[in-house]
């Protein structure tokens, strides 16, 4: 079974920063393209970043350029998103999805499996 579990997530000051993790089981990592979303209450899951399956290509929302950053370690078989420089407007449930693909995509309905979800809050 695809298993995606998130974990990293917590209360932070604004200007601070967070580093998610996600650990996929072998099967969905090793040829998946992953990516990070996010979701508030009541809106809908938008993308945060992605990266392809070799991890030489990313992609990101542009309200996060430049202080988010997107990687992978395939001997963990580990994503990882590092967030700086963090604001109020960054709080939201996060997701790690994997996707069939091998490129990144934005779009949430090219995932196939996803995780639980971590809670990010960022104070003022």
């Amino acid at each position: 079974q695809v298993q995606l579990v998130e974990s990293g997530g917590g209360l932070v000051q604004a200007g601070g920063s967070l580093r998610l993790s996600c650990a996929a089981s072998r099967r969905t990592f090793s040829r998946s393209a992953m990516g990070w979303f996010r979701q508030v209450l009541g809106k809908e899951r938008e993308f945060v970043a992605g990266i392809d399956w070799s991890g030489d290509s990313t992609s990101y929302a542009d309200s996060v350029k430049g202080r988010f950053t997107i990687s992978r370690d395939g001997a963990l078989n580990t994503v990882f998103l590092q967030m700086n420089s963090l604001k109020p407007e960054d709080t939201a449930v996060y997701y790690c999805a994997a996707s069939a693909l091998l490129t990144t995509s934005n779009v949430p309905r090219a995932y196939d499996f996803w995780g639980q979800g971590t809670q990010v809050t960022v104070s003022s």
